[in-house]
């Protein structure tokens, strides 16, 4: 079977950091499967792109979302990312049954 996903590395790093806004790019990488440096760029494209902002926390980056920042291929345009994010980035309460 082919492996492929519905969502790029972008979106699978934006999907990461909703969760853990504080991840480090070693741990972007590792969860999405790809270089170091090729997360360094995902991140820094993202917020030139303004669906991020870095902040910086001590020694570590903290990562805040802008979820009203559109989706950008025209079929999804009229979604801003939080949309996306509701659908995937929220992790549904574990059926303890």
């Amino acid at each position: 079977m082919a492996e492929w996903t519905f969502l790029t590395n972008h979106g699978h790093a934006i999907v990461m950091l909703a969760r853990d806004p504080e991840a480090r790019i070693r741990d972007l990488a590792q969860g999405i499967g790809i270089t170091e440096r090729a997360a360094q760029r995902i991140v820094s494209d993202l917020v030139e792109a303004g669906y991020l902002t870095r902040e910086k926390v001590g020694r570590r980056n903290r990562y805040s979302i802008d979820p009203s920042v559109p989706l950008r291929h025209p079929l999804e345009r009229e979604h801003g990312v939080g949309d996306l994010l509701k659908a995937v980035a929220e992790r549904p309460p574990r059926n303890r049954g």
